[in-house]
């Protein structure tokens, strides 16, 4: 009979530890040849909220309307993207608007990205897209001054609970501070008790007596025939 197992010393490291595994972030700005990444995080999105009955978004269609004007002027889209390796800090020079947000995360175990081939910008460098966040410039008029709205935020799936939505949500934050914006919003889907939650922490408040309203399809081209 083979002699059993010693038992493992009170101090040894397990092997998962979480130096074991080090993973950086960026979230820069997004150019033109980054669309196929936007067009699929919306998608996954519309999944994500059970609205993929509304989703009629294309590639094209996202080309031809997202890079019209300067960034912060008019939609702007950040993209978070994540690497084994440390992203160079170097200020890209072809985006003089923005200097990225760079962070290092420890993560317990790696994390497994089944749709991982089809988010890779760099497919040599090993990087990532893990999540978006769309916002333009609106008018409080209450405040005389300029706003931003959050369209919409998302982080895909292997990626969540690991604090990177809140990395986007404060990318927006801190660049509003920069130009002065005046306050910065969004809306959130009623059932989505974690994001509430998540949200309520981050300091934002929630308003439950607001409803949205919508205009869209064919009550939206109804209005055209209706007279003034």
């Amino acid at each position: 009979m083979a002699p059993p197992t010693a038992a493992p010393e009170l101090n040894t490291v397990p092997e998962t530890s979480p130096t074991d595994h080090p993973m950086f972030s960026r979230i820069r700005l997004a150019t033109p040849t980054d669309v196929p990444f936007i067009h699929k995080l919306i998608h996954q999105m519309a999944v994500f909220e059970r609205l993929t009955h509304l989703f009629v978004a294309t590639e094209s269609g996202l080309a031809s309307t997202l890079f019209n004007s300067r960034p912060f002027q008019a939609v702007t889209v950040f993209l978070l993207e994540i690497s084994p390796s440390p992203f160079p800090t170097t200020h890209d020079a072809s985006s003089p608007e923005f200097t990225p947000f760079l962070e290092t995360h420890k993560v317990d175990i790696p994390i497994e990205d089944p749709d991982k081939d089809k988010f890779l910008p760099d497919k040599l460098n090993d990087v990532v897209v893990a999540g978006f966040v769309l916002f333009f410039p609106n008018y409080p008029s209450f405040l005389a001054k300029q706003g931003f709205y959050i369209e919409d935020i998302f982080v895909r799936e292997p990626y969540r609970r690991k604090g990177f939505g809140k990395l986007l949500l404060t990318a927006v934050a801190k660049q509003a501070v920069k130009l002065g914006v005046g306050r910065v919003e969004w809306i959130v889907i009623d059932w989505n008790v974690n994001a509430i939650n998540f949200y309520e922490q981050m300091g934002a408040q929630v308003f439950k007596e607001w409803r949205l309203c919508r205009l869209t399809g064919d009550a939206l081209q109804a209005i055209d025939k209706l007279s003034i």
